[in-house]
């Protein structure tokens, strides 16, 4: 589960940074990006969405457990 986990992440991040880059190279062709740039936002918000339902269902059957950060004494 941590690795499909870590994956989410590594896609979530993969779609901000493609927004990214179409966000500076915006400056060539003004129309054509600004359709592609937004479906990638809209991607990351659903992988972001999808990630904190699995999370939380993960969680619910006892598939994940928090564990909190330890202590030192």
């Amino acid at each position: 589960m941590k690795v499909v986990i870590v994956l989410m992440l590594l896609a979530v991040l993969v779609a901000l940074g493609s927004a990214g880059g179409l966000m500076l190279r915006k400056g060539r062709q003004p129309g054509a990006q600004d359709s592609s740039m937004a479906k990638a936002l809209a991607v990351r918000v659903g992988l972001s969405i999808a990630l904190f339902l699995l999370i939380l269902v993960a969680w619910h059957f006892g598939w994940i457990r928090p564990t909190g950060i330890p202590l030192s004494t």
